[in-house]
């Protein structure tokens, strides 16, 4: 599955989306994680639905967006994009704790949304 996270440096998941300059996008598998390209999201759109479906945009063909803070007009937004959006524990936390997460469901108890996003992946 492919996951954009909202970064500054790609080290910590520490942007909103909304005001996100750059997203980090990574394939994550069971066992497996390859970091895949950054992907500018810095240009200034003035109307905010304007603005939610540009930054839609420069994730499109992720399953996982996982963010600081997304509000709820965002994360509507993005569920109607067929991607789920996820809020990190912290501002600490890193990009390599949140894709252990992640992992670590994969191999365990899945929740419904992790096994629809699987799903979905063995159907493409």
């Amino acid at each position: 599955m492919k996951i954009a996270f909202a970064s500054k440096g790609n080290e910590k998941i520490d942007e909103h989306f909304g005001w996100c300059q750059k997203f980090f996008v990574y394939e994550v598998s069971e066992d497996d994680t390859s970091f895949l390209f950054e992907r500018d999201s810095s240009l200034k759109k003035e109307e905010e639905s304007e603005k939610l479906r540009y930054k839609i945009e420069c994730i499109e063909g992720c399953d996982i967006v996982y963010v600081l803070q997304i509000g709820p007009k965002a994360a509507a937004m993005v569920q109607s994009a067929g991607i789920l959006p996820l809020r990190s524990a912290s501002e600490d936390e890193s990009i390599d704790e949140a894709i252990g997460k992640i992992q670590a469901l994969i191999k365990g108890e899945q929740p419904l949304w992790l096994k629809r996003i699987l799903l979905k992946g063995q159907h493409e």
